[in-house]
């Protein structure tokens, strides 16, 4: 049985509140680290040139702002469906991209991690953001 958070009733602000903390908690990760990289460029570029990526300068800008403005996207609820799809795709990438070291149980660990975020944003993509956000507001 599921819940539409679009029903009246205490189930839909539960289901609705429920999905927020989601949207808050996959959010922070990508917030950050978008954050982190677009004010460390030069490091995260290095770090991006070692892993052999193209034009890692440019790699770094567009990766933290996918992750940054995706993130902030995810937090408010804008365009959920589209934007949990994009991160949902982007988050498998970067593992396959940095973390298959698998020899090594914390590259295991980080890619397994990036799995269970995806699945997050494919819930969340096929949930939808809920009342509280701007996807309500707006529909």
């Amino acid at each position: 049985m599921s819940i539409n958070p679009s029903v009246a009733g205490s189930g839909a602000s539960n289901a609705s509140t429920t999905i927020l903390l989601g949207r808050v908690l996959l959010a922070v990760i990508f917030l950050l680290s978008g954050f982190g990289k677009l004010t460390a460029i030069t490091g995260t570029a290095g770090y991006f040139g070692s892993l052999g990526l193209p034009l890692p300068t440019v790699t770094t800008i567009v990766v933290g702002l996918i992750e940054l403005l995706g993130g902030l996207a995810i937090l408010v609820g804008f365009k959920t469906r589209i934007v949990a799809w994009v991160l949902a795709i982007f988050t498998v990438a970067t593992g396959l991209v940095a973390h298959t070291g698998w020899a090594d149980q914390m590259q295991m660990i980080q890619f397994l991690k990036n799995l269970a975020i995806a699945g997050g944003f494919l819930v969340l993509a096929s949930s939808g953001a809920g009342a509280y956000s701007i996807d309500a507001k707006r529909g």
